[in-house]
């Protein structure tokens, strides 16, 4: 009986991740606080299985279609900063993470102010760590939303990696500031207010897992 309770929150907690935008190949991370509890319920009937680092594998990349149009709905497509994120998610495809830092780095070397590439450089550095929120990360997003505080791009991305680490509350909490600052009338708003509505799901499906 435990085994079906496991694979039913595994089914739930894939299908909830690709429906966020979560990367594939991140989701042994965000869904690691997920499953290690109900796995030690699965295999000992109680929850003392204690819990062991995931390490997400980052030979197979990709870039979520869904986030890329998001991303180009709350910024522009039609910028010179919308091309280096271009190139930067065709450096990601092929498994250079390092080289789409460059091509960003290289981006916001003639764009400094660019809210777009500061955003950008957190995301891939956030691709680039196998999905963990660096400092620097974290600073490049943070920059990103001094530069503009009023944009609801920075927040949703940070929201975004976030998630992708597994900091769910964190996520909803820059995903619900993401949603405060869209206009009423933005195409986009329905896809934040989705994907904030998923993630509500995956944090009660947290929340209702046996203690640790």
């Amino acid at each position: 009986m435990g085994w079906i309770i496991l694979v039913v929150i595994a089914l739930a907690t894939a299908a909830l991740l690709w429906r966020l935008g979560v990367p594939r190949m991140l989701w042994t991370t965000t869904g690691a606080a997920l499953m290690l509890g109900a796995t030690g319920y699965a295999l000992q009937g109680s929850p003392q299985l204690k819990g062991t680092t995931a390490k997400p594998q980052i030979d197979a990349t990709e870039v979520s279609p869904d986030i890329v149009a998001l991303r180009l709905a709350m910024f522009s497509n039609y910028t010179a900063d919308a091309a280096y994120e271009t190139a930067a998610d065709a450096m990601i495809r092929i498994g250079a993470p390092g080289n789409a830092v460059k091509v960003i780095l290289g981006g916001l070397d003639r764009y400094p102010n660019s809210i777009q590439l500061w955003t950008g450089l957190g995301s891939v550095l956030v691709t680039h760590d196998g999905g963990n929120l660096s400092p620097a990360a974290l600073f490049a997003f943070q920059h990103a939303i001094v530069l503009n505080p009023r944009h609801p791009g920075p927040p949703f991305f940070l929201g975004l990696a976030y998630a992708e680490s597994g900091r769910l509350l964190d996520a909803r909490r820059w995903w619900a500031r993401s949603l405060a600052l869209t206009p009423a009338g933005a195409s986009y708003r329905p896809q934040i207010a989705d994907r904030l509505a998923l993630l509500d799901q995956l944090i009660a499906m947290a929340a209702q897992q046996p203690p640790r």
